[in-house]
Protein backbone atom coordinates (compact mmCIF):
# COMPACT_ATOMS: atom_id res chain seq x y z
CA UNK A 1 0.00 0.00 0.00
CA UNK A 2 2.66 2.50 1.05
CA UNK A 3 4.71 1.54 -2.00
CA UNK A 4 1.86 2.37 -4.36
CA UNK A 5 1.25 5.66 -2.57
CA UNK A 6 4.94 6.58 -2.87
CA UNK A 7 4.91 5.93 -6.60
CA UNK A 8 1.74 7.99 -6.99
CA UNK A 9 3.39 10.88 -5.13
CA UNK A 10 6.50 10.62 -7.30
CA UNK A 11 4.38 10.76 -10.46
CA UNK A 12 2.50 13.82 -9.18
CA UNK A 13 5.75 15.64 -8.37
CA UNK A 14 7.14 14.87 -11.84
CA UNK A 15 3.99 16.28 -13.44
CA UNK A 16 4.20 19.38 -11.23
CA UNK A 17 7.85 19.94 -12.22
CA UNK A 18 6.78 19.81 -15.84
CA UNK A 19 3.85 22.23 -15.36
CA UNK A 20 6.11 24.71 -13.51
CA UNK A 21 8.77 24.58 -16.23
CA UNK A 22 11.38 22.96 -13.96
CA UNK A 23 11.73 20.14 -16.46
CA UNK A 24 10.80 20.14 -20.13
CA UNK A 25 8.59 17.42 -21.53
CA UNK A 26 10.29 17.84 -24.93
CA UNK A 27 13.80 17.47 -23.50
CA UNK A 28 15.64 14.16 -23.71
CA UNK A 29 18.13 15.09 -20.99
CA UNK A 30 16.07 13.50 -18.22
CA UNK A 31 15.67 9.75 -18.17
CA UNK A 32 13.41 7.86 -15.76
CA UNK A 33 16.13 7.57 -13.13
CA UNK A 34 16.97 11.29 -13.13
CA UNK A 35 13.29 12.22 -12.94
CA UNK A 36 12.82 9.85 -10.01
CA UNK A 37 15.84 11.36 -8.28
CA UNK A 38 14.54 14.91 -8.70
CA UNK A 39 11.11 13.88 -7.44
CA UNK A 40 12.68 12.17 -4.40
CA UNK A 41 14.64 15.35 -3.62
CA UNK A 42 11.42 17.39 -3.71
CA UNK A 43 9.62 14.87 -1.49
CA UNK A 44 12.53 14.96 0.95
CA UNK A 45 12.32 18.75 1.10
CA UNK A 46 8.60 18.73 1.91
CA UNK A 47 8.82 15.83 4.39
CA UNK A 48 8.65 16.51 8.11
CA UNK A 49 12.09 16.85 9.68
CA UNK A 50 12.21 18.03 13.30
CA UNK A 51 11.31 21.75 13.41
CA UNK A 52 12.64 22.79 10.00
CA UNK A 53 10.13 24.43 7.66
CA UNK A 54 10.41 24.40 3.89
CA UNK A 55 12.04 27.84 3.79
CA UNK A 56 14.79 26.75 6.19
CA UNK A 57 15.39 23.58 4.19
CA UNK A 58 15.66 25.51 0.92
CA UNK A 59 18.15 27.92 2.48
CA UNK A 60 20.24 25.01 3.74
CA UNK A 61 20.28 23.57 0.22
CA UNK A 62 21.29 26.92 -1.32
CA UNK A 63 24.03 27.48 1.27
CA UNK A 64 25.59 24.04 1.39
CA UNK A 65 24.86 21.87 -1.66
CA UNK A 66 27.13 23.92 -4.00
CA UNK A 67 30.00 23.02 -1.66
CA UNK A 68 29.42 19.29 -2.14
CA UNK A 69 32.20 18.28 -4.51
CA UNK A 70 32.41 14.97 -6.31
CA UNK A 71 35.40 14.05 -4.15
CA UNK A 72 33.45 14.83 -0.97
CA UNK A 73 30.52 12.63 -2.03
CA UNK A 74 32.87 9.79 -2.95
CA UNK A 75 34.40 10.02 0.52
CA UNK A 76 30.94 10.13 2.12
CA UNK A 77 29.95 7.04 0.18
CA UNK A 78 32.95 5.17 1.56
CA UNK A 79 31.99 6.13 5.12
CA UNK A 80 28.58 4.53 4.77
CA UNK A 81 27.89 0.98 3.69
CA UNK A 82 25.77 0.61 0.58
CA UNK A 83 23.16 -1.22 2.63
CA UNK A 84 23.00 1.60 5.15
CA UNK A 85 22.63 4.21 2.44
CA UNK A 86 19.94 2.18 0.69
CA UNK A 87 17.97 1.76 3.91
CA UNK A 88 18.25 5.47 4.72
CA UNK A 89 17.08 6.50 1.25
CA UNK A 90 14.17 4.07 1.19
CA UNK A 91 12.74 4.93 4.58
CA UNK A 92 11.10 8.05 3.16
CA UNK A 93 10.62 11.05 5.47
CA UNK A 94 13.18 11.39 8.25
CA UNK A 95 11.85 9.99 11.50
CA UNK A 96 13.48 10.66 14.86
CA UNK A 97 12.93 7.89 17.40
CA UNK A 98 11.66 5.16 15.08
CA UNK A 99 10.79 2.91 18.01
CA UNK A 100 8.42 5.45 19.56
CA UNK A 101 4.76 5.38 18.54
CA UNK A 102 4.19 8.89 17.13
CA UNK A 103 1.50 11.33 18.09
CA UNK A 104 -1.32 10.98 15.48
CA UNK A 105 -1.23 14.73 14.80
CA UNK A 106 2.48 14.51 13.95
CA UNK A 107 2.51 11.30 11.94
CA UNK A 108 4.11 11.40 8.50
CA UNK A 109 2.66 9.66 5.44
CA UNK A 110 4.98 6.68 5.99
CA UNK A 111 3.19 5.73 9.20
CA UNK A 112 -0.32 6.76 8.22
CA UNK A 113 -2.36 3.66 7.24
CA UNK A 114 -4.55 4.29 4.22
CA UNK A 115 -6.91 2.07 2.24
CA UNK A 116 -8.48 2.25 -1.20
CA UNK A 117 -12.03 1.60 -2.37
CA UNK A 118 -11.03 -1.59 -4.20
CA UNK A 119 -9.61 -3.08 -1.00
CA UNK A 120 -12.77 -2.13 0.91
CA UNK A 121 -14.94 -3.77 -1.72
CA UNK A 122 -12.88 -6.96 -1.62
CA UNK A 123 -12.97 -7.02 2.17
CA UNK A 124 -16.75 -6.68 2.24
CA UNK A 125 -17.55 -10.38 1.71
CA UNK A 126 -15.13 -11.42 4.45
CA UNK A 127 -16.66 -8.92 6.88
CA UNK A 128 -20.16 -10.16 6.07
CA UNK A 129 -19.07 -13.77 6.62
CA UNK A 130 -17.33 -12.81 9.87
CA UNK A 131 -20.45 -11.09 11.20
CA UNK A 132 -22.75 -13.97 10.23
CA UNK A 133 -20.50 -16.83 11.36
CA UNK A 134 -18.43 -15.42 14.22
CA UNK A 135 -20.59 -12.95 16.11
CA UNK A 136 -22.41 -15.83 17.82
CA UNK A 137 -19.16 -16.79 19.56
CA UNK A 138 -19.09 -13.30 21.07
CA UNK A 139 -22.76 -13.51 22.13
CA UNK A 140 -23.63 -10.86 19.56
CA UNK A 141 -26.55 -10.78 17.14
CA UNK A 142 -25.46 -10.05 13.54
CA UNK A 143 -29.03 -8.98 12.75
CA UNK A 144 -28.91 -6.12 15.23
CA UNK A 145 -27.46 -2.97 13.59
CA UNK A 146 -26.12 -1.63 16.89
CA UNK A 147 -24.08 -4.82 17.39
CA UNK A 148 -22.55 -4.50 13.95
CA UNK A 149 -21.92 -0.79 13.56
CA UNK A 150 -20.48 -0.29 17.04
CA UNK A 151 -17.31 -2.18 16.10
CA UNK A 152 -17.47 -1.96 12.31
CA UNK A 153 -15.01 0.95 11.76
CA UNK A 154 -12.00 -0.86 13.29
CA UNK A 155 -12.93 -4.27 11.87
CA UNK A 156 -13.63 -2.89 8.39
CA UNK A 157 -10.48 -0.76 8.29
CA UNK A 158 -8.29 -3.66 9.46
CA UNK A 159 -9.70 -6.15 6.96
CA UNK A 160 -9.49 -3.62 4.12
CA UNK A 161 -5.87 -2.88 4.98
CA UNK A 162 -5.09 -6.61 4.86
CA UNK A 163 -6.79 -6.91 1.47
CA UNK A 164 -4.80 -3.95 0.22
CA UNK A 165 -1.59 -5.79 1.12
CA UNK A 166 -3.04 -8.91 -0.50
CA UNK A 167 -3.60 -6.92 -3.70
CA UNK A 168 0.03 -5.84 -3.58
CA UNK A 169 1.17 -9.41 -3.11
CA UNK A 170 -0.88 -10.51 -6.10
CA UNK A 171 0.92 -7.94 -8.23
CA UNK A 172 4.17 -9.68 -7.31
CA UNK A 173 2.75 -12.89 -8.76
CA UNK A 174 1.97 -11.37 -12.17
CA UNK A 175 4.34 -12.35 -15.01
CA UNK A 176 6.72 -9.54 -15.92
CA UNK A 177 5.95 -7.74 -19.15
CA UNK A 178 8.01 -8.99 -22.06
CA UNK A 179 9.47 -11.86 -20.07
CA UNK A 180 8.91 -15.57 -19.95
CA UNK A 181 5.55 -16.33 -18.29
CA UNK A 182 7.28 -18.46 -15.66
CA UNK A 183 9.29 -15.46 -14.44
CA UNK A 184 7.41 -13.89 -11.54
CA UNK A 185 7.78 -10.37 -10.23
CA UNK A 186 9.24 -11.45 -6.93
CA UNK A 187 12.23 -12.86 -8.76
CA UNK A 188 12.71 -10.15 -11.38
CA UNK A 189 13.40 -7.18 -9.18
CA UNK A 190 15.44 -5.07 -11.52
CA UNK A 191 12.48 -2.83 -12.39
CA UNK A 192 11.67 -0.03 -9.95
CA UNK A 193 8.02 -0.99 -9.57
CA UNK A 194 8.96 -4.56 -8.73
CA UNK A 195 11.58 -3.38 -6.27
CA UNK A 196 8.97 -1.24 -4.55
CA UNK A 197 6.49 -4.12 -4.28
CA UNK A 198 9.15 -6.46 -2.89
CA UNK A 199 10.33 -3.82 -0.42
CA UNK A 200 6.78 -3.17 0.76
CA UNK A 201 6.05 -6.86 1.36
CA UNK A 202 9.32 -7.57 3.18
CA UNK A 203 9.82 -4.41 5.28
CA UNK A 204 7.17 -4.75 8.01
CA UNK A 205 4.06 -4.15 5.84
CA UNK A 206 1.83 -4.12 8.94
CA UNK A 207 3.71 -1.30 10.69
CA UNK A 208 1.23 1.52 9.88
CA UNK A 209 -1.75 -0.61 10.93
CA UNK A 210 0.05 -1.73 14.09
CA UNK A 211 0.69 1.89 15.04
CA UNK A 212 -2.99 2.72 14.56
CA UNK A 213 -4.15 -0.24 16.63
CA UNK A 214 -1.66 0.55 19.38
CA UNK A 215 -2.95 4.12 19.58
CA UNK A 216 -6.42 2.67 20.25
CA UNK A 217 -5.13 0.15 22.80
CA UNK A 218 -5.95 -2.81 20.54
CA UNK A 219 -2.51 -4.14 19.60
CA UNK A 220 -1.65 -7.30 21.55
CA UNK A 221 1.12 -9.86 21.22
CA UNK A 222 -1.35 -12.31 19.68
CA UNK A 223 -2.39 -9.78 17.05
CA UNK A 224 1.29 -9.20 16.26
CA UNK A 225 1.76 -12.97 15.91
CA UNK A 226 -1.11 -13.17 13.41
CA UNK A 227 0.38 -10.28 11.42
CA UNK A 228 3.66 -12.22 11.28
CA UNK A 229 1.70 -15.25 10.12
CA UNK A 230 0.15 -13.16 7.36
CA UNK A 231 3.56 -12.03 6.11
CA UNK A 232 4.75 -15.64 6.17
CA UNK A 233 1.63 -16.76 4.27
CA UNK A 234 2.21 -14.24 1.48
CA UNK A 235 5.84 -15.31 1.27
CA UNK A 236 4.79 -18.96 0.94
CA UNK A 237 2.19 -18.02 -1.66
CA UNK A 238 4.86 -16.33 -3.78
CA UNK A 239 7.23 -19.25 -3.31
CA UNK A 240 4.60 -21.84 -4.31
CA UNK A 241 3.34 -19.86 -7.30
CA UNK A 242 6.89 -19.36 -8.54
CA UNK A 243 7.57 -23.09 -8.24
CA UNK A 244 4.39 -23.93 -10.15
CA UNK A 245 5.23 -21.35 -12.79
CA UNK A 246 8.55 -23.02 -13.60
CA UNK A 247 7.11 -26.54 -13.12
CA UNK A 248 9.25 -27.25 -10.10
CA UNK A 249 8.11 -29.76 -7.50
CA UNK A 250 6.49 -28.08 -4.51
CA UNK A 251 6.71 -29.04 -0.86
CA UNK A 252 3.59 -30.53 0.70
CA UNK A 253 4.75 -29.09 4.03
CA UNK A 254 4.73 -25.61 2.49
CA UNK A 255 1.22 -26.17 1.15
CA UNK A 256 -0.11 -27.37 4.51
CA UNK A 257 1.53 -24.49 6.35
CA UNK A 258 0.10 -21.97 3.87
CA UNK A 259 -3.41 -23.38 4.36
CA UNK A 260 -3.05 -23.14 8.13
CA UNK A 261 -1.90 -19.51 7.87
CA UNK A 262 -4.31 -18.33 5.19
CA UNK A 263 -7.21 -17.37 7.50
CA UNK A 264 -5.01 -15.19 9.70
CA UNK A 265 -7.26 -12.21 8.99
CA UNK A 266 -10.25 -13.93 10.62
CA UNK A 267 -8.15 -14.56 13.72
CA UNK A 268 -7.06 -10.92 13.74
CA UNK A 269 -10.70 -9.80 13.58
CA UNK A 270 -11.61 -12.17 16.42
CA UNK A 271 -8.79 -10.94 18.62
CA UNK A 272 -9.72 -7.32 17.91
CA UNK A 273 -13.36 -7.98 18.75
CA UNK A 274 -12.31 -9.41 22.11
CA UNK A 275 -10.27 -6.27 22.76
CA UNK A 276 -13.06 -3.95 21.60
CA UNK A 277 -15.52 -5.67 23.94
CA UNK A 278 -13.07 -5.71 26.85
CA UNK A 279 -13.31 -9.48 27.10
CA UNK A 280 -10.57 -12.03 27.77
CA UNK A 281 -9.71 -14.18 24.76
CA UNK A 282 -11.41 -17.59 24.88
CA UNK A 283 -8.63 -19.99 23.85
CA UNK A 284 -11.03 -22.91 23.31
CA UNK A 285 -13.06 -20.73 20.98
CA UNK A 286 -9.94 -19.69 19.06
CA UNK A 287 -8.65 -23.28 18.72
CA UNK A 288 -12.04 -24.51 17.51
CA UNK A 289 -12.26 -21.76 14.90
CA UNK A 290 -8.69 -22.40 13.77
CA UNK A 291 -9.61 -26.00 12.90
CA UNK A 292 -12.84 -24.84 11.28
CA UNK A 293 -10.96 -22.27 9.18
CA UNK A 294 -8.47 -24.93 8.06
CA UNK A 295 -11.29 -27.18 6.82
CA UNK A 296 -13.03 -24.26 5.09
CA UNK A 297 -9.80 -23.31 3.27
CA UNK A 298 -9.38 -26.89 2.01
CA UNK A 299 -13.02 -26.94 0.91
CA UNK A 300 -12.62 -23.64 -0.95
CA UNK A 301 -9.48 -24.87 -2.70
CA UNK A 302 -11.14 -28.12 -3.75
Amino acid sequence: MDGLRKLENVQKIIQMMGSHGIISSSSNTHNASSLRFLADVVLLLVSRCCELDIGAKCQLIIDHVPKFSHAFLEEALQCASEQGVEQKVNTGPLDCGDKIIPDPSKMGSEDMPMIGLDAMQRANSTLEDFCRSYFMFHKMDPHQPQSMFRYLPILSFTESYIYQLDNLNEKLLQPSVGKDQSSYREYSVEESWELTYVRMMTNDPFRPLSILLQQHGLLTDRVREEFSGGVEYWSLERKLCHALGIKREISVEDVMKAIHLKSFDYRVLNLLLYQLRGEKVNDIHMEFLKISEFLVEISDDL
